[in-house]
């Protein structure tokens, strides 16, 4: 299936969320916070990022600028529990594919990395 990284500072959400993809056959490694995630993204080979959009040290929206400008390939899926911070993503819409809004229930989770992983 797919390589997936997931980013997100909530090590309970983060968790939960790699624990549902796995269960769908995907290979997950993750990161507390963008800084970390664009390391691990340096290791190469990731089909999807899954990215909080609101994090501490590098943000999700600045880790979606730089990952789509050194991996145009990789698909993009951002998570928000903010209004607000879904509409700091606009500018990102041509470089991503989606924002899951939080909460979210482990059905919706993965329709969503399944739509992106196929769009």
């Amino acid at each position: 299936m797919a390589r997936i990284l997931i980013t997100e500072d909530e090590d309970s959400l983060r968790r939960f969320v790699a624990r549902a993809l796995r269960m769908d056959g995907h290979e997950t490694h993750e990161a507390a916070d963008g800084a970390e995630g664009l390391e691990m993204l340096e290791q190469g080979g990731f089909d999807l990022l899954l990215s909080d959009i609101r994090m501490p040290v590098m943000d999700g929206i600045e880790l979606a600028h730089r990952a789509a400008e050194a991996y145009p390939a990789m698909k993009i899926l951002l998570m928000t529990g903010y209004a607000e911070q879904r509409e700091r993503a606009d500018d990102l819409m041509q470089k991503i594919v989606d924002v899951v809004p939080k909460p979210f229930a482990l059905p919706d989770i993965r329709r969503a990395v399944a739509l992106a992983l196929a769009a």
